[in-house]
């Protein structure tokens, strides 16, 4: 069997683990494997190479992906991204495709699979806010990465006693803030499921002042929107374009609050905005063991003529749910974990 793969969307921790558990087990059971450059990109363009046991060496600790990722739509401006995918497919002799991405790069799967190509997805998303799997690799990284960050910014609020506001990833589930606030013992955070408000807000960081606490840790995700008022009402975004996909380019919500919340309590404030450094580096041990289940999970299907389906992990367990399920909702932040880190609040 010939296998082509690709990584969509954005570059993750622990992508370049799945390749290679793909690759390794199924070269040594017999099977041929095509790697994409660029997500959808390279299959429009055609631009693939042979992966073969050489190019997974060493790949296992790294971040990124050797093969490169794009947010290229095949459907975008009305083009029949079908028979482009299908046209290089067949050329390529492939008989299933491996797409590693979200929820757009697993649509584009979805669409093909209904039109007849065989495809096998992962999922991949460092917001951890994808249906159908219980988690998602590179998360883990991301909330130890903002975590070491919230540890270091502890230090400097406290010796200038100013209110650090720390924006992190998180465009419309709040798993990265909550997991990374509670485990860096912040003062407020901020989530796109529970619109928040300004005032209320910095009323929280005065009355922390007024029992003696001079300094103060926001965390903020970058999808969390205020309820209204002079700064309020919408998420805020970098400008007024939007991706292939139609998504708009979030952040900024940090520099607001650290004008507001300055200007509300007098209080000096700084922002932090950990933007891409969340995703960068090496995977944490829990990602390379996931995404490593992952890909041999994806290989297990491939090879088992399954399509339209996405390895997930429910509970313990590694299995494979249709995709059509997996991403007709979204999974968001655990109420109940956030009522956990409203505990420590103060």
């Amino acid at each position: 069997m010939r296998i082509g793969i690709l990584t969509g969307g954005g570059d993750c921790p622990g992508l370049n683990a799945v390749i290679r558990a793909l690759v390794r087990p199924g070269i040594a059971d017999g099977h041929e494997f095509v790697g994409f450059r660029r997500g959808w990109a390279g299959v429009l363009a055609d631009d693939a190479f042979e992966l073969g046991y050489e190019s997974t060496v060493g790949i296992l600790t790294r971040g990124g992906t050797i093969l490169g990722a794009s947010r290229t739509n095949p459907y975008a401006d009305g083009a029949d991204g079908t028979a482009l995918v299908a046209a290089t497919l067949a050329r390529r002799g492939i008989d299933v495709l491996v797409p590693i991405g979200g929820d757009d790069t697993l649509g584009v799967g979805l669409r093909l699979h209904d039109d007849g190509v065989r495809v096998v997805g992962v999922p991949k998303t460092i917001d951890n806010d994808l249906g159908g799997t219980d988690v998602t690799f590179g998360f883990q990284t991301a909330v130890q990465i903002v975590s070491d960050a919230i540890d270091r910014l502890h230090t400097t609020a406290e010796s200038h006693d100013r209110v650090m506001v720390v924006e992190v990833m998180g465009r419309q589930a709040g798993w990265i803030a909550a997991h990374a606030g509670i485990a860096g013992g912040a003062d407020a955070i901020l989530v796109p499921e529970r619109p928040f408000d300004m005032d209320e807000l910095a009323r929280h960081l005065r009355r922390r002042h007024a029992r003696g606490r001079s300094f103060s840790i926001v965390v903020v995700a970058e999808g969390a929107k205020p309820t209204g008022g002079s700064a309020g009402g919408e998420t805020v975004t970098r400008d007024a374009s939007r991706d292939a996909f139609g998504n708009a380019r979030l952040g900024g919500i940090g520099v607001m609050l650290e004008r507001e919340l300055e200007s509300r309590t007098g209080y000096e404030t700084r922002a932090t905005i950990l933007g891409h450094v969340q995703r960068g580096g090496s995977p944490v041990a829990y990602d390379r063991v996931l995404a490593t289940r992952f890909g041999v999970e994806a290989l297990r299907a491939a090879v088992g003529g399954r399509s339209g389906v996405m390895v997930a992990l429910d509970g313990t367990e590694t299995v494979q749910v249709p995709l059509a399920d997996a991403l007709g909702s979204r999974r968001l932040l655990d109420p109940g974990l956030y009522e956990t880190a409203e505990l420590f609040f103060g």
